[in-house]
This record gives C-alpha cells, sequence and structure tokens, in this order.
C-alpha cells in the first residue's frame, strides 16, 4: 500500500470515528433536551393545579352568620409560586448551559420539585390545620375596638373554623407535576449529555488538515474546499502524493 493509500485510509478512519462520536453525542444531549423540557412541563402544570381550589373552609361567625371560603393551592402552599419560577429558570438553564453546568441546575431543580410536594401530599394523607388556615384567611386583618375587622380579610377575626374539606383533584395534580419536574431534573443531571466539539477555528491543526483532505476527495471541484485547503497551507491541485503543504514567505 503506498503512503498516499495509507493517509487516504487514516484520513477515512479519523473522519468515520468523528461521525460516530457526533452521533453518540447528539443522542446524549437529547436525554438533556428531554429532561430540560419535563422540568418545564412540571413547571406548567404544577401552576395550573396551584391555582384550584385545595380545600374548602367552613367557619362559625354569631355576628355576620356562617360561611365557607374556598383556598388554592398557591394560598394554602405559598412556596409553590417560587419553586415553578426556579424550575422554570431550570428547564432555560438547561437548554442553554455546558455539561457541568445543565448537571447542577438538574439537581437543583429535582430537589426543589421533590421538596414542593409535601404540603400536598399532606392534604391528601392527613388532615389540614385549622389554625393555620385560619391565619392564611385572617392574614391582613385588623379588628378594631368595635369588634368588626378592616382590611382585606377572607374571614373575620372572631370567627371560628368548623369544618375543612380537602379537593383531593389539585394536591394530586401538584403531586403529579412536581414529579414530572423531578424526574426531568433527574434524567438532566444523570445525563447531561456532552457539549458540542469546538471545531474551525480552535480544533487542531492536524484534525483540520484531515478534514479538509477528506473534503478534497469527496468535492475536489468546490470552491469551499479549495480555500480551506489554502488557507491551511496545502496544495489542493497537487494529486501526485496527496494533498501537502505549500512554503508560504
Amino acid at each position: 500500500m503506498s503512503e498516499t493509500d495509507a493517509r487516504n485510509t487514516d484520513t477515512k478512519g479519523t473522519h468515520v470515528k468523528n461521525t460516530v462520536a457526533t452521533g453518540d453525542a447528539a443522542k446524549e444531549k437529547r436525554f438533556a433536551r428531554i429532561g430540560a423540557l419535563l422540568m418545564g412541563l412540571g413547571a406548567l402544570t404544577l401552576w395550573l393545579a396551584s391555582r384550584v381550589t385545595w380545600m374548602t373552609v367552613h367557619y362559625d361567625d354569631d355576628r355576620t352568620g356562617n360561611g365557607a371560603v374556598e383556598v388554592n393551592g398557591a394560598t394554602w402552599s405559598t412556596e409553590v409560586t417560587a419553586v415553578v419560577l426556579l424550575l422554570l429558570a431550570a428547564a432555560v438553564a438547561g437548554l442553554a448551559l455546558r455539561r457541568w453546568g445543565r448537571r447542577l441546575v438538574g439537581g437543583v431543580g429535582a430537589a426543589a420539585a421533590l421538596a414542593v410536594t409535601v404540603p400536598p401530599l399532606g392534604l391528601l394523607t392527613g388532615s389540614p390545620d385549622p389554625e393555620r388556615a385560619k391565619a392564611l384567611l385572617t392574614l391582613g386583618g385588623e379588628e378594631t375596638t368595635i369588634g368588626s375587622t378592616v382590611g382585606e380579610t377572607a374571614i373575620p377575626e372572631w370567627a371560628a373554623i368548623s369544618n375543612i374539606d380537602v379537593a383531593a383533584l389539585g394536591p394530586a395534580a401538584a403531586v403529579l407535576a412536581a414529579l414530572v419536574a423531578a424526574a426531568g431534573g433527574l434524567m438532566l443531571a444523570a445525563r447531561p449529555g456532552r457539549d458540542a466539539v469546538t471545531v474551525n477555528k480552535y480544533e487542531k491543526a492536524s484534525q483540520r488538515r484531515e478534514k479538509i483532505e477528506h473534503d478534497l476527495e469527496a468535492e475536489p471541484d468546490s470552491g469551499r474546499v479549495l480555500w480551506d485547503a489554502i488557507d491551511a497551507d496545502m496544495d489542493p491541485t497537487d494529486t501526485s502524493s496527496g494533498t501537502t503543504p505549500t512554503n508560504r514567505e
């Protein structure tokens, strides 16, 4: 086998290896994108779930009569909104950052999503705290000297909580949404993908020469390939012994 044939064989082998590596990197990056999208989807679903009714609080008021107030998830679990924003930011960062950055935001997003499941799970498996419910519904009110309440309150300060009915749909949807976001975060942390290989300006000279030699064989009449060869100190017209560097003064 001549020297030219051996060089051409090595060039083709390198090109095949680079192609396989690029395919593997694209496959790994696909998992990272899926993880980021799952975090974003889970965050949006969690936000929607926090806007529906999680419970109905019944109270006794001997002055104005008894009543009932619906409480949504964002009111009962005030941290949900913050976690939603964090998950959305993590999803965007998971698409934009490099490998270790994606791994970090994936882990943070998964931890936050798992933590936010505690309040809705508490409603599904236990009973809500009447004192906490009253504190949330009277927050912002101020009782005056004549026994009335001024300010933005849902129930009067003097009312007594008689019963709380939990609506399971909202908390259950919130738990499922948080688990989806957590799964996406774990996927992003476990398989963040590979960073794209830097090419052109930053690639090694030998790798660039091999690429140009392969391009010259595949497209000898391409103007772009000819200019790339000249720029790399290679003679694109030398076909007797392969492409060789030209001498610059």
